[in-house]
């Protein structure tokens, strides 16, 4: 068995520094929907809080060189949804944290 570290340092609500053995990392979002910043690329979760289903996708991966299609080329499928439920996602975060400010001003 492999020896692991894991550390999460809350720095505003719905932004977590996580530090670990392999790295560090920047989590944004909260019970529901992430998206987290690391070397390895971003990842985005989604889920059903409480129920232990969630989906989880790499959206970006370092590196990654984009491949050259030509500008007059349909959108994938794949792609209008990742970029819908991308803005979704920013959104709700948005929405989530100016709530959370607004009721710590209260």
């Amino acid at each position: 068995m492999g020896f692991r570290f894991r550390k999460t340092i809350r720095i505003l609500p719905g932004v977590r520094l996580n530090l670990s053995k392999t790295g560090v990392s920047t989590s944004l979002g909260t019970n529901g929907a992430t998206v987290n910043v690391s070397k390895r690329g971003v990842r985005g979760t989604v889920g059903i809080p409480g129920s232990g289903l969630s989906y989880s996708e790499m959206l970006t991966r370092q590196g990654a060189q984009p491949s050259p299609t030509s500008p007059a080329q349909p959108r994938s499928r794949k792609g209008r949804v990742k970029r819908w439920l991308l803005i979704i996602l920013a959104l709700w975060l948005g929405w989530t944290i100016l709530s959370a400010f607004l009721g710590a001003m209260v």
